[in-house]
């Protein structure tokens, strides 16, 4: 598949990859360190669990050619329309599957961002706020985890074939940043030690030693709220011996449903990710790149909706059928749209007045449309300057949409926390749209 070059940024490391020296790292091999970042141990949440399926589709699809069609009209571009099981609603011919299971959600087409910029704009998207120097903010996920604290074996926030920029734990923790994972194709790696039991067991009982030397006249909570080396290694090994790991293998499923899925890794990581959420996983990013086109616009669209399409449709009917849309809320989109205007390489550039997302699940009222975008829109920078929601009927900000979908998970959106300089802070600067829920 080909992408664009215009605007990828350069690679960053993360934090997290420049935690590999201590003592947990060099005995357990690089997942501990992951581990440590991933887990959270504390008490179980006494009521239903909600959980939340990301589908990100990173680089910025282009409503025209998915959700939003305007056939026919002058910036409609080659993309026909198809009927969907909601009466009156048309999608694109790109996802004729997800046309068949529209009734189980509700399509917003009136998104609308301040930011154009694809870091900016994921940050923004993930996190419900813009971005901040003195402040990292946590995303969905990360909220979800510390708001329902509870014990489990794997990680309870997880990114498959993740982008540039994964979900983060923010100003939280990096406790309760995702933990990464790959193609789930292949298994997920280190979590077989690579010498004998007995072997082992001194390794560890020589770390143990390590660690009670480290601590030495250190603070009290070092490891709770510096360096989690005990809390690194105990998480690896609960993973490295748990059952529950088995929820990333999507190799026992049938050859018909991995088939359904689509043969690709976005199919399989969707497929990972209603196993996991089933396992007691709260939260599941899986990211699909290939929307960022400033060149060839129908071309790659397509191509990167022939990858969406099967997969949404199945993972929407597989929670449907296993009654988990009950308590699981699927969100797909990604950091804004596309224009309406085609440039004069075939392509079709950034475009965050007016793009579309898709919910359901979880409290989403099923087989619904909210918001519109002009069929002949103004186009003109500065016109949108002076009005950028001129476009739009019913526009949703992102902090709207954060605090509807935190509603619906059932994190109290409103409450106030405090950062670790101490600064109050509210969980989202919006209010929840009553229309998009039941």
């Amino acid at each position: 598949m080909l992408h664009s070059s215009v605007c990828d940024p350069q690679l960053h490391f993360s934090r997290r990859t420049l935690l590999g020296a201590g003592a947990g790292g060099a005995m357990l091999s690089a997942i501990a360190n992951r581990l440590a970042w991933a887990d959270q141990i504390a008490k179980t949440d006494a009521g239903e669990q909600k959980n939340v399926i990301l589908l990100w589709m990173d680089g910025g699809p282009s409503q025209l050619e998915t959700f939003d069609p305007h056939v026919g009209s002058k910036y409609g571009g080659d993309v026909g329309a198809i009927p969907t099981t909601v009466k009156g609603l048309e999608i694109a011919d790109t996802l004729p599957q997800t046309a068949e299971k529209m009734h189980l959600g509700t399509l917003i087409r009136s998104m609308t961002s301040k930011e154009g910029d694809h870091q900016r704009a994921t940050y923004n998207v993930k996190t419900g706020w813009r971005l901040d120097p003195t402040l990292v903010h946590p995303s969905i996920g990360a909220v979800l985890c510390h708001e329902f604290p509870q014990s489990l074996d794997i990680p309870r926030h997880v990114s498959i074939i993740p982008g540039q920029w994964p979900s983060k734990g923010g100003y939280l923790g990096p406790n309760f940043d995702a933990f990464i994972v790959g193609d789930p194709n292949s298994p997920v790696p280190d979590l077989k030690a690579r010498v004998d039991a007995d072997r082992m067991d001194r390794r560890l009982n020589g770390l143990d030693f390590l660690e009670s030397q480290f601590r030495r006249g250190r603070l009290k909570d070092l490891d709770h709220n510096r360096t989690l080396h005990q809390s690194s290694t105990a998480a690896a090994l609960r993973m490295m011996s748990s059952e529950q790991i088995d929820a990333f293998d999507v190799s026992n499923e049938s050859a018909t449903t991995l088939a359904s899925f689509g043969d690709t890794p976005f199919g399989r990581g969707c497929l990972a990710a209603s196993r996991l959420i089933e396992a007691g996983v709260r939260c599941v990013e899986v990211n699909l790149s290939g929307w960022d086109t400033h060149v060839n616009n129908h071309s790659l669209q397509s191509s990167a909706c022939g990858t969406l399409d099967p997969a949404l449709a199945s993972l929407l009917g597989r929670l449907e059928e296993r009654e988990m849309l009950r308590n699981t809320l699927v969100v797909c989109g990604g950091e804004f749209g596309r224009t309406p205007v085609i440039n004069p390489a075939g392509g079709r550039d950034h475009w965050p007045n007016g793009f579309s997302m898709f919910l359901a699940g979880c409290g989403i009222r099923r087989g619904s449309v909210y918001g519109a975008t002009a069929a002949d829109p103004v186009v003109k920078s500065e016109d949108l300057k002076s009005n950028p929601l001129v476009n739009l009927d019913q526009p949703v900000t992102i902090g709207d949409l954060h605090a509807t979908i935190l509603k619906c998970l059932g994190v109290a959106y409103e409450r106030e926390l405090e950062t670790p300089v101490g600064r109050p802070l509210v969980r989202i600067e919006g209010d929840p749209i009553d229309e998009l829920m039941v």
